[in-house]
């Protein structure tokens, strides 16, 4: 099974298994990994925000104008910014390493 590594606010490195075809989200959120997901993986918030290690960027495919709309509400945006429930697990991604902002912003509890 592939893995995945979520570097957590404090600097933890937390290396978990990541079933292909789930989102990050999903695997954060199986995993105990503090990412919120307030809409629940249906791009309609940026609270998903990771960023993606620079040398996993480029494997991955391109956002989608929609995401790239609730990328620009992300707090601590990064060129290698997505949002976790975009980016779904394939055997290529093994490896893929993703670390969480400082913060969040939930729009919807502002």
């Amino acid at each position: 099974m592939p893995k995945m590594v979520f570097i957590e606010r404090d600097g933890n490195r937390k290396e978990v298994d990541a079933p292909v075809g789930l989102s990050v989200l999903e695997i954060a959120h199986r995993n105990d990994v503090d990412i919120e997901g307030a809409c629940e993986g249906s791009l309609a918030c940026s609270t998903c925000h990771v960023i993606v290690a620079p040398e996993w960027y480029e494997r991955l495919k391109e956002p989608s104008e929609d995401e790239e709309d609730m990328l620009d509400l992300a707090f601590d945006l990064q060129k290698t910014s997505r949002l976790g429930c975009q980016l779904i697990m394939t055997e290529e991604l093994d490896g893929l390493t993703v670390a969480l902002p400082g913060e969040t912003r939930n729009m919807l509890l502002e």
